[in-house]
């Protein structure tokens, strides 16, 4: 049997992070990760979620690649994760992202 992608996570836009955040935390059982006032990342059972700002981020969901390398299209992020950002056919932001270093 094929060996399915994983979905490491899935990026919203907000207006307030922290407003967003303490709705989330409140509405449904799940953990902080990370938080800023530009983006909050929060974990559920099976995966995890963004909130971001508009002008940090776009929309998106994200990929688990164990095989992406730091590159000339490949971003690191302040929380030591790396990644790059396609787009499908319909201009849909996907990114690709790894945690290894």
């Amino acid at each position: 049997m094929k060996k399915l992608d994983i979905i490491d996570h899935i990026a919203i836009q907000v207006k307030d992070v922290t407003k967003s955040l303490n709705w989330y935390l409140d509405n449904f059982k799940c953990e902080i990760i990370y938080s800023d006032k530009t983006w909050a990342f929060i974990k559920f059972n099976n995966t995890k979620l963004a909130l971001v700002v508009n002008d940090e981020h776009p929309p998106h969901f994200a990929v688990l690649d164990k095989n992406l390398k730091i590159g000339k299209a490949v971003v690191k992020h302040r929380d030591g994760s790396f990644s790059k950002y396609l787009k499908d056919e319909d201009e849909n932001y996907i990114e690709l992202i790894n945690y290894e270093k």
